[in-house]
């Protein structure tokens, strides 16, 4: 019988409901719950704060307490000096930790511990996943920064980051798109995000609705999805375009005015509920300037929803098979994107031939398929 491992997590805070804090609770509870794992992950936020994501109940968290989310609004001086002295604590807090615990296996989510892990003297062996791509990973700005003063900023922190990230045993990264970026390492492995679900049931993909889901923010391009709504619906005007989700709203709802959308383009608050608002839909759309992974595209296809998606960077062309199970789109063609919504929409059987091989390729990104590469992962590393 398979030794039970012991692997502690290094990631900001759970209260959060953002990708990387998902992906992580999806695979410790898998690996908790289902392979006998024994569990920990360390924090530096959100100190009294409950996860959002439930977490199995032999999963131990660990608060360092350090709290670099004071550091946000800060001047840019006061700002260095406070994180500094917060790494220095991070350093000492962690290193206490690690060898209170004593696992086999540490992990780093690449934020601020990166800096810090490979200094650590408890033994385990180190490994580091990103859920960023590398393009638009460390990106730096400050408006009060002259630009050529922030590109500085970045390589320096990128080549501080290229660094660490040699001295792992592995560097896990979700797409093989992304993996051939990272051309300084030899210790590169992909290992995709696992779905969140497989609901038993699926889209008809005959609602004259249209789905899309993301924060919104700059990154996930909705600014770019209601411009080419605005052609779709010259064409189309009873399909219904529901954006989910929660933050910047006031630019996307000036901009859907302007446009006239208000009727067949609708911004509403993220939900739990998401999966019923997917088997409502029979067009799923991303629009993102740029992903780690992609993993609303997978969630629509395993209900049966073929997406129409940008090809940015990364995981989109890692996750449709074009043509097939769903569409990809020239990165920033909006006029295309706009054409490929309205292929979906006119060609009925189409659509419906495309949900039905979505929901059946999107099975590979099932959690026990993707715990399967973990396990083996940890497993080969340990005995090794």
């Amino acid at each position: 019988m398979n030794k039970k491992l012991k692997l502690a997590y290094c990631i900001p805070s759970l209260y959060y409901p953002s990708g990387m804090e998902r992906a992580l609770t999806i695979k410790a509870n898998y690996l908790a719950e289902y392979l006998e794992y024994e569990i920990h992950i360390i924090l530096t936020d959100g100190k009294n704060k409950v996860p959002y994501y439930p977490l199995f109940p032999t999963i131990k968290t660990h608060q360092l307490d350090i709290n670099y989310d004071h550091l946000y609004g800060l001047p840019l001086h006061k700002r260095a000096i406070k994180y500094l002295k917060k790494q220095h604590q991070l350093k000492a807090r962690l290193n206490k930790c690690l060898n209170e615990i004593s696992p086999d296996i540490t992990i780093s989510l690449l934020r601020r511990d990166i800096n810090v892990i490979n200094r650590m003297t408890d033994g385990s062996i180190k490994i580091g996943e990103i859920h960023f791509n590398k393009s638009n990973y460390r990106e730096f700005s400050d408006n009060k920064i002259p630009s050529f003063l922030q590109k500085i900023v970045r390589h320096y922190w990128m080549k501080q980051l290229i660094n660490q990230l040699r001295k792992l045993k592995k560097f896990i990264v979700l797409s093989d798109e992304d993996a051939r970026e990272w051309t300084e390492l030899n210790n590169t492995a992909v290992i995709y995000n696992a779905l969140p679900f497989f609901p038993d049931s699926v889209s008809k993909c005959q609602k004259k609705r249209i789905i899309a889901v993301g924060r919104y923010m700059p990154q996930k391009g909705f600014d770019r999805l209601i411009d080419a709504w605005s052609m779709v619906n010259r064409k189309h005007p009873d399909w219904v375009l529901n954006i989910y989700g929660d933050g910047m709203r006031s630019e996307l709802e000036e901009q859907i005015k302007a446009l006239q959308l208000e009727k067949s383009c609708i911004l509403n608050h993220s939900t739990p509920d998401i999966v019923d608002k997917y088997l409502e839909s029979s067009i799923f759309v991303l629009s993102s300037r740029y992903e780690g992974f992609g993993l609303v595209i997978t969630e629509a296809m395993a209900c049966g929803v073929p997406p129409v998606s940008f090809a940015c960077p990364c995981g989109p062309r890692d996750i449709i098979c074009n043509g097939e199970d769903g569409l990809l789109v020239e990165d920033g063609n909006i006029e295309e994107l706009a054409n490929k919504i309205c292929y979906l929409i006119e060609n009925t059987d189409i659509r419906k031939k495309m949900g039905v091989k979505a929901r059946h390729n999107v099975e590979r990104f099932k959690i026990e398929n993707i715990a399967k590469q973990w396990d083996d992962l940890f497993r080969s590393l340990k005995n090794s």
